[in-house]
């Protein structure tokens, strides 16, 4: 793909073991599935481990949700639907991974997006994990250089989970997107998870899978 992957394929520094005890979601019918503790490394990779993540809830400022959706949002990689348009704008980008995470999540916690919840917190927390190789940003910059667009999420053995992306230009995230799939295909990595799905990752080929089998093959992909 002629990118740098340095960061990529270096393996994560050891976080050890989480203090919070993550239990299976089974039992638990509402998404959200615990509320509180921290955002310290161990504990984020401990909650990917056990299929949660977490994410501020909504009308509660500052409190931190974790949530384990059902059903849940993947997109399989061989699903990944690439239109002619996504094809043509693929060819006007340059497409980068690691090199400017910082920008990567705070352009996806832009204030003026609608439903934006990534606070001062979690920017921190995630570029940290970064900063110790669990965390990874897929860039698009166009040809005089600016970030049109891009994503972010923890990889975790042969799971990568999408947390956010965004674009300011017209199909940046996607071009994101198709390339994140070629390096978890290229990497032998298995499941890519989005969370939820809406009407516009469907178009692009997410599909949704009970809560139960999505546990099943994130133990399988960790």
């Amino acid at each position: 793909m002629g990118i740098d992957l340095t960061k990529w394929e270096a393996p994560p520094a050891p976080v050890g073991p989480t203090r919070w005890n993550f239990q299976p979601a089974l039992a638990i019918e509402d998404d959200l599935v615990a509320v509180g503790g921290d955002l310290e490394p161990s504990t984020l990779i401990g909650a990917y481990r056990a299929g949660i993540f977490p994410m501020e809830v909504s009308g509660l400022p500052g409190v931190t949700g974790w949530w384990s959706p059902d059903p849940r949002g993947v997109l399989p990689l061989d699903g990944l639907r690439v239109t002619n348009s996504m094809r043509r704008s693929a060819r006007r980008f340059d497409v980068r991974v690691d090199t400017c995470f910082e920008q990567v999540i705070r352009a996806c916690a832009d204030p003026s997006r609608k439903d934006g919840w990534i606070n001062e917190g979690f920017i921190v927390a995630y570029t940290r994990l970064h900063r110790l190789g669990w965390a990874h940003s897929v860039e698009v910059f166009d040809r005089g250089g600016a970030l049109a667009g891009g994503l972010y999420g923890v990889r975790v053995n042969g799971l990568f989970a999408g947390e956010s992306m965004f674009h300011r230009q017209r199909d940046a995230s996607k071009v994101a997107l198709m390339a994140l799939v070629d390096l978890m295909r290229a990497s032998g990595m298995r499941l890519l998870d989005v969370q939820w799905s809406s009407a516009h990752l469907a178009s692009l080929g997410v599909v949704e899978i009970p809560r139960a089998e999505y546990l099943r093959r994130a133990a399988a992909a960790v």
